[in-house]
């Protein structure tokens, strides 16, 4: 093939970039360690030479860390030495390691796994940095070079491999960049809890405080107490968090003086609950921003800071140079970047959502830079050749254009040919001022072809019975919507607080 001429565009390198630009500026806290962006660069360094003695280029290495400076360092070094990244959960068992690793193809681990997998490879706990000199010759990185197979949950079957290239994690923070005021800036401190083996906590925490040159508190697990100590020891001004660790913090007695000095509290991974929202301001006098996103979008899509920064139950609007439509089962849009099509008033199928001013719900598709490359190996599953890629969420857009989250198409429930959304009888059954939480899936009925079955976690003295909770939902939902309920003490999570559905069911 005859030479083009064109030139590659280099993957950008966010820890020598701020360790060029703040050496000095401490990059990483955790405990009593505290590493300035020059003394992570180095270590950095050391890895990525080690790294590369021992791997080729295009490798996968999984990473089986905590939220650690030893996760930070072998992230970036594997970035650095051209090879691709396999961030995988700690406490997975052997079985789920052996999968990933296997499906991967990697070459090396690096870390503890909980349970030793099976696979004969090579395990290291951390990355040395003792090298001999000369130790690997680093190669060039090239923007559009795959960086890191994320792999997602799923709704059903096996985790997938989700590609991300160099630019991919680029993008998602110059399009965050782009809001104004700044989400994060480079004399902020970040509170970073979220598993780095989540796309959330990889680059919209870890990644964004090396983005901008900031400071990034490490927190190995998330404790109420002990984080909200860390807040106040650190004067950490943005904490990148999840429903459930907002909650957990308005419930401590010390929280209002210890979150005071927030400038953002940023929420995303699963929906959050108005109630929740609404106390952390009263508490705090900072409004959560909300976001919304996929592994697949590196992750970040829409988001509260660029509507209505104050308004809960929305999950905002896209990001600067994501597009972002809603369409129909039969693929006519209804909705695209703020504007209703003429034709949505007869374009869609027959939805019944409560609360819909704007347009009828519809999947949300999305184009941008930040998207990924579809799925390990071969790419199956990305976005289409025009660029576009359907993310199975289901949103409508409400009076002031802002999106609403409804479903997963493939959580949708059809009660005699009638659609039912899940969430809309959890929001109901969470409004019960004495249910702590509640899932709700769908169950094969003989009659009907389903119905909706909820599992609701039920709190206070006294807890609600079943009947209480079914005449709570008769006031509230069609008749068709009545879900029958069961009580339970907990629901299975994801290490992130999403609810397991398919253990549910």
């Amino acid at each position: 093939m005859p030479d083009s001429g064109l030139v590659e565009e280099p993957a950008r390198d966010p820890v020598a970039e701020a360790a060029g630009r703040r050496p000095d500026r401490p990059a990483l806290i955790a405990g009593d360690t505290v590493l300035t962006w020059s003394e992570l660069d180095k270590r950095v360094s050391l890895a990525a030479h080690w790294t590369a003695a021992r791997t080729a280029p295009g490798d996968r290495i999984a990473l089986v860390l905590g939220n650690t400076v030893d996760f930070a360092v072998a992230w970036f070094g594997v970035l650095r030495a051209g090879r691709v990244a396999v961030p995988l959960n700690p406490g997975y068992t052997a079985g789920e390691i052996d999968h990933a690793v296997t499906d991967s193809g990697a070459v090396l681990i690096i870390g503890e796994p909980a349970g030793p997998p099976r696979l004969r490879l090579v395990t290291v706990s951390r990355v040395p940095l003792e090298i001999e000199a000369g130790d690997g010759i680093l190669p060039e990185v090239g923007a559009g070079d795959l960086a890191v197979l994320l792999y997602t949950s799923g709704t059903s079957g096996r985790p997938k491999g989700a590609m991300l290239t160099h630019a991919a994690l680029a993008a998602n923070h110059d399009q965050l960049d782009r809001i104004e005021p700044p989400v994060v800036g480079p004399d902020d401190v970040v509170l970073l809890a979220v598993p780095f083996f989540h796309a959330y906590g990889l680059n919209t925490g870890l990644g964004t405080v090396a983005w901008h040159g900031a400071t990034g508190v490490l927190a190995e697990r998330f404790d109420p107490a002990a984080t909200l100590k860390l807040i106040t020891r650190h004067g950490i001004t943005v904490t990148v968090g999840v429903p459930g660790m907002y909650q957990a913090w308005i419930a401590e007695p010390d929280a209002g003086e210890a979150l005071e000095g927030l400038r953002t509290a940023v929420c995303g991974a699963a929906p959050l609950e108005p109630g929740i929202a609404t106390r952390f301001r009263q508490l705090t006098g900072t409004s959560i921003l909300i976001g919304y996103g996929l592994t697949e979008a590196a992750p970040v899509l829409t988001t509260t800071a660029v509507s209505h920064r104050d308004k809960v139950g929305s999950i905002g609007r896209p990001l600067p140079g994501v597009e972002l439509l809603l369409r129909d089962s039969a693929g006519a849009a209804l909705w695209r970047d703020g504007t209703v099509s003429p034709d949505a008033d007869r374009a869609g199928p027959d939805v019944d959502v409560a609360g819909s001013d704007g347009t009828d719900p519809g999947e949300i598709v999305v184009r941008g830079a930040n998207l990924f490359a579809g799925y390990w190996p071969a790419g199956h599953g990305g976005p289409g050749p025009d660029g576009w890629w359907p993310t199975g969420d289901v949103a409508y857009a409400d009076g002031d254009g802002d999106l609403v989250l409804v479903d997963r198409i493939g959580e949708l429930i059809l009660v005699n040919g009638f659609n039912v959304y899940p969430a809309e009888i959890e929001r109901v059954l969470d409004g019960h001022s004495r249910v702590a939480a509640a899932a709700v899936v769908g169950v094969p009925d003989p009659e009907t072809g389903q119905r909706p079955h909820a599992f609701v976690v039920p709190a206070g003295d006294p807890a609600p019975g079943v009947a209480e909770l079914q005449v709570w939902c008769a006031a509230r939902l069609a008749r068709f919507k009545l879900p029958s309920i069961e009580l339970v003490t907990e629901l299975p999570r994801s290490a992130i607080g999403k609810v397991r559905k398919g253990e549910l069911r």
